[in-house]
């Protein structure tokens, strides 16, 4: 009896690990050493968008390593094969634009968009990420793969 192909959809996994991942505190810590002193540079999952994202896309072979930074994170995306599109498309990452997290506290911020004008990202209030409306804060790009493409 002949064994059947099996073909990975890659598409369809990655949008259920995101969508899976509401709710995770599995991205809210990362530690490093700081003058021979212990941190947590994600502070409880405060700053811990880049380290959300860039696992999931890390997970699939989309980029080449996780980043706890919104800048290091957008130079792999884009050495990895990322580009910037016009609109959102369901599974594309969204950068949305610097914003005060207090204090003067200024931030990008990184989540996906998962269609009818939703996106997951990790909220800097809860430290896990949340649904919320894609528009919420004004955007400055959306990045798509074409590993992404349904075949």
């Amino acid at each position: 009896m002949p064994s059947k192909e099996i073909i990975p959809l890659i598409q369809d996994s990655y949008l259920a690990v995101i969508k899976n991942s509401l709710g995770s505190i599995f991205f809210r810590h990362f530690y490093v050493k700081v003058g021979g002193k212990k941190e947590d540079v994600l502070k409880n999952g405060k700053y811990a968008c880049a380290f959300y994202v860039t696992n999931i896309l890390l997970m699939f072979g989309l980029i080449k390593k996780g980043h706890c930074t919104v800048s290091s994170a957008i130079k792999d995306m884009e050495r990895s094969g990322w580009h910037k599109i016009k609109k959102p498309r369901v599974g594309c990452v969204i950068l949305w634009q610097m914003f005060d997290m207090g204090d003067n506290d200024l931030h990008q911020h990184l989540g996906f968009y998962i269609g009818n004008n939703f996106a997951i990202s990790n909220s800097s209030k809860v430290g896990q990420p949340v649904k919320i409306k894609y528009n919420y804060r004004p955007i400055e790009n959306f990045y798509w793969h074409r590993k992404l493409e349904r075949k």
